[in-house]
């Protein structure tokens, strides 16, 4: 065999697996975009990039049929008054009515809870502030599109002291989530979003590690071996999508894909957060459960 047909044959040998549905003629049954941490308040011209980043995910084609919001939608709520909380909702609310036209469906971050010790008397102390706002009965539901199951996690809660947060979904979830998946059609392709990584390798990027990494429970999941034993049992869980750490990667195990996506505002509005620019997850989604997924700096 001439050396350019080795060349040639070695070359398909590497091509066609890594063929995409689109090239195969496959046309998707919905496309989503994952928009998260958007951190929105009225300073470091945040609401023009926020509108900047709605524009470009509109401007897609095809076009997105659905933005997954995966939560600290505001600033920040933890410790402000009310006067402010209320404020950066407000600047939220204009923007998406006067920039946006995608619905959306929303999943609670840390910085959309309230937990300022001096407010725990008041009816919206805690996540029903938020609630509230988005209309929401409680911060962990799913929806049906186009054959394909979404789950929305809560995965913050208040951690074993009650003034921090922690990253696990609670027994009254996991029970929930259990009852979910043995409820849904095993035919039926599911994407799970969290706030915090169910998993994730972002946290082994430090700048100074002596003999160990540490992780704290307030950046992954702790019930990280328990759900994952939960998908084990359940193959039609395809892909779970995550942010918070403001890092973009993609890790697969037990064939499902955990992609945490990096942030709109990037570094909290002041530019790339390490090597992650400000950005969104754009993902088309298959009939068969299949994917193809990307992060677009806009």
């Amino acid at each position: 065999m001439e050396r350019r047909s080795v060349i040639k044959n070695i070359g398909g040998l590497f091509l066609t697996p890594a063929l995409s549905p689109l090239l195969k003629g496959k046309k998707p049954v919905l496309r989503v975009a994952h928009l998260t941490d958007v951190h929105l308040k009225n300073e470091l011209d945040a609401p023009a990039k926020f509108a900047k980043c709605l524009h470009h995910v509109q401007q897609q084609s095809p076009k997105v049929d659905f933005i997954l919001n995966g939560g600290d939608i505001v600033f920040d709520m933890n410790k402000e008054n009310l006067s402010n909380i209320n404020s950066q909702w407000k600047l939220l609310e204009d923007i998406i009515k006067a920039e946006s036209s995608i619905p959306a469906h929303y999943c609670l971050g840390n910085h959309d809870v309230w937990w300022s010790e001096n407010n725990k008397g008041q009816a919206v102390y805690g996540k029903q502030y938020t609630l509230d706002k988005l209309s929401l009965a409680k911060p962990y539901y799913s929806v049906e599109k186009n054959g394909w199951k979404f789950i929305i996690l809560d995965s913050v809660h208040l951690d074993v002291d009650n003034t921090w947060y922690i990253g696990k979904l609670g027994d009254e979830q996991f029970a929930w989530l259990e009852n979910e998946l043995k409820n849904t059609n095993p035919s039926t392709p599911i994407l799970v979003l969290s706030h915090i990584p169910i998993l994730t390798a972002t946290l082994m990027i430090k700048e100074k590690v002596g003999n160990r990494w540490e992780m704290l429970g307030g950046d992954m999941h702790t019930d990280t071996a328990k759900i994952i034993n939960l998908f084990y049992q359940h193959p039609n869980v395809k892909v779970c999508l995550s942010g918070h750490v403001h890092l973009r990667d993609k890790v697969e195990y037990n064939n499902v894909t955990y992609i945490c996506n990096g942030a709109v505002s990037g570094a909290w509005w002041k530019g790339n957060n390490k090597q992650t620019a400000p950005g969104y997850g754009l993902l088309d989604l298959y009939a068969d459960g299949s994917f193809d997924e990307k992060y677009v700096n806009y």
